[in-house]
């Protein structure tokens, strides 16, 4: 959202259910509107988007609930839709967060409600994360 934000994309929203993580946002960019900040339940939330990004947010979700994670964005987009971001391509050796996963997982999950546009090895990840993430572009299927 920072990076947008200073490349001054509009129509922006940030949703995030801790007040301290948009506190210190907030805090790097305090010019960023207030209307467009929602702290609320992902869950909950029931706006409509063309796209979504993410970037650890899905790695939140343990793997039994990744499914209504799922069901949850694609009802969250427009027809059309895109869902964008990085998913992390490893398991961890802890119980998560984050938790961790594999391709064959991710198109198991997403391949229903989604056309898959890319998968792939993320090629700028930072390098404690190389090779170790997947860059994903999802467009909701119509229907």
């Amino acid at each position: 959202m920072e990076y947008l934000f200073n490349n001054r994309f509009k129509n922006t929203f940030l949703l995030d259910f801790s007040k301290e993580g948009i506190r210190r946002f907030l805090d790097r960019c305090p010019a960023f509107p207030g209307n467009h900040i929602l702290c609320e339940d992902f869950f909950e939330h029931d706006k409509k988007y063309d796209l979504i990004l993410e970037q650890t947010f899905f790695s939140s979700f343990p793997p039994w609930a990744r499914k209504d994670f799922v069901a949850h964005i694609n009802k969250l987009l427009n027809p059309g839709g895109k869902y964008v971001g990085l998913l992390f391509n490893r398991t961890f050796p802890f119980e998560g967060p984050p938790y961790g996963g594999t391709e064959k997982e991710y198109l198991t999950l997403f391949k229903n409600l989604f056309f898959i546009q890319k998968m792939e090895i993320a090629y700028n990840s930072i390098k404690p994360r190389k090779e170790k993430e997947l860059f994903v572009v999802l467009r909701k299927k119509s229907g």
